[in-house]
């Protein structure tokens, strides 16, 4: 197989033993984004200006408070976040009290509904319409999440690329314990993209058959793993049932930090 610096990282993950080497992907990718968030990005304007903007989802919040690393980093990234969503929050203030002020009941419970109805005519709500789509966009955006959403769409194309290029890395590929549900999904959407029709028909078609098989053997070591709770069962052997239910969840929702 012919190395490429840009296929290097995909090759290392897939030469490893795993459950599902898109997520050792994931997982370095993760790795590194958030010691850059801790470091580097403090100092550079333009990290800054989208941390700001941006902040960082539940998840990678953890993953930075959890280390213990930069505590001082962080807190200068969260305070300047905080401002901005402070900034922009302001700018509903008198849209809100103008709609509450117009939504008051003016006497009768006629008078009420009629008052209701003119305010939603007149676009009194807009403010707070705005409000909730503003806090639901807050809600869904994260810079490691998005940089590393960037990063794996690039990591699908080289997968992709070496699967109808290199005769190696195909093998390499069928001889996987298959990928978690998620990175199937981005695998098939990914062969949509790069790859020519009839050359997407014929991966999805391995890819599933990949999948189910190794789907049928995580279920069967999973339901070992349960069996073994049963007195009749003491005396068998665990074969390779014993971390099945971690390997399980990670079959279903990707790579996960379990204790």
């Amino acid at each position: 197989m012919k190395e490429k610096i840009y296929t290097i990282p995909v090759t290392e993950a897939f030469e490893q033993d795993s459950e599902c080497p898109v997520c050792l992907l994931e997982k370095k990718l993760e790795a590194e984004y958030t010691d850059y968030y801790l470091g580097p990005a403090l100092m550079e304007a333009d990290c800054r200006i989208e941390t700001n903007k941006k902040g960082f989802c539940r998840r990678h919040f953890e993953m930075m408070y959890n280390r213990q690393e930069n505590r001082l980093g962080l807190a200068l990234e969260t305070d300047t976040h905080l401002k901005e969503q402070l900034k922009r929050l302001k700018e509903f203030e008198k849209g809100i009290s103008d709609a509450a002020k117009s939504s008051k009941p003016t006497g009768s419970i006629i008078s009420a509904f009629t008052g209701m109805r003119l305010s939603k005519n007149r676009g009194d709500g807009s403010a707070v319409t705005g409000l909730i789509d503003m806090l639901a966009e807050l809600e869904k955006s994260c810079t490691v999440c998005d940089r590393l959403s960037s990063t794996m769409d690039r990591y699908m194309d080289v997968i992709m690329y070496l699967w109808s290029k290199e005769d190696d890395f195909r093998k390499l590929f069928s001889a996987k314990k298959g990928f978690c549900l998620i990175h199937m999904r981005m695998m098939a959407e990914a062969s949509v993209k790069y790859l020519k029709p009839h050359e997407s028909a014929e991966f999805v078609e391995l890819l599933f058959k990949q999948q189910v098989e190794n789907l049928e053997r995580i279920e069967k070591e999973l339901d070992w793993f349960a069996k073994k709770f049963d007195y009749r069962y003491n005396d068998s052997p665990w074969g390779n049932s014993r971390d099945a239910l971690p390997r399980g969840i990670q079959k279903l929702k990707g790579f996960c930090d379990l204790k």
